[in-house]
């Protein structure tokens, strides 16, 4: 479960975030570009860029990318990371104060940030500014890590009980979700929609583990006071199963367009 209104935490970890959120699978890429062309010319908003995690494919593309990020810190780390890429500009904003021109974007992309925007705001502003024809592409990883590692599912479970009741299980995210999340440009005036879906697996230490939860809005914003037993509850947890734990990610990829 996310919480509403934690879009402001990521901000206090961005180089914790950039550490360990992992980018996007290649074929995500190959599709999005297939849907629609980005090269030199082209003119494309990320929203909520954070360390960058799928921003590489689309610079080196040569387009103009300017990226809204609305933390600070983690705009003034990412401005760092990428001072290399003359085709990047950052601008500390959230999207629903960004403006770059009606009908003057080529593409519109949001990777793992656009469920934080209301939709009525997000999706009106998105088709607002692109041009004619433009595309936008919405993005996300969704980990699971219950197929068949059920004991150490439940184990990890009793510590969400004690420590953040609030946070219940996640399910496993499947093409019904992504079917419902590519029909809702439509509501819009968005056409042409299509989704795709990703599947890839990691293996991490229970350490590397801590690492990544940490980086998470919820966890963030954990009590301090509960944070040790907490993190050492998972930590043992996974230690008993024998210290590693297998995360099945499914990666969804929703595209629209506007018409012209």
């Amino acid at each position: 479960m996310v919480l509403q209104g934690l879009e402001w935490t990521f901000n206090e970890v961005a180089a914790a975030y950039d550490r360990w959120s992992p980018g996007y699978p290649p074929a995500l890429y190959r599709d999005m570009f297939a849907y629609k062309a980005i090269g030199p010319s082209s003119r494309v908003v990320e929203i909520g860029i954070g360390t960058g995690q799928a921003s590489v494919p689309v610079l080196e593309t040569g387009c103009a990318l300017t990226a809204v990020e609305y933390g600070d810190k983690l705009a003034a780390f990412t401005r760092e990371k990428f001072r290399g890429y003359q085709n990047l500009t950052i601008v500390n904003l959230p999207f629903q104060n960004f403006e770059c021109g009606d009908g003057s974007a080529d593409w519109i992309y949001a990777a793992g940030a656009f469920h934080w925007i209301p939709e009525e705001l997000g999706y009106a502003k998105v088709f607002r500014l692109l041009k004619p024809g433009g595309a936008f592409a919405r993005f996300a990883k969704h980990p699971y890590y219950r197929e068949g590692q059920e004991a150490l599912y439940q184990a990890i479970q009793e510590v969400y009980r004690e420590y953040m009741p609030y946070s219940a299980p996640t399910a496993e995210y499947g093409e019904e979700d992504a079917k419902r999340r590519a029909a809702l440009p439509v509501k819009y005036g968005f056409t042409d929609t299509a989704y795709k879906l990703y599947d890839r697996k990691r293996v991490t230490t229970s350490q590397e583990y801590i690492g990544l939860i940490a980086t998470q809005s919820d966890h963030i914003v954990l009590a301090e006071d509960k944070r040790q037993g907490f993190y050492g509850g998972i930590k043992d947890a996974i230690d008993r199963y024998g210290g590693m734990i297998t995360l099945h990610d499914t990666i969804d990829l929703e595209l629209a367009r506007k018409p012209g």
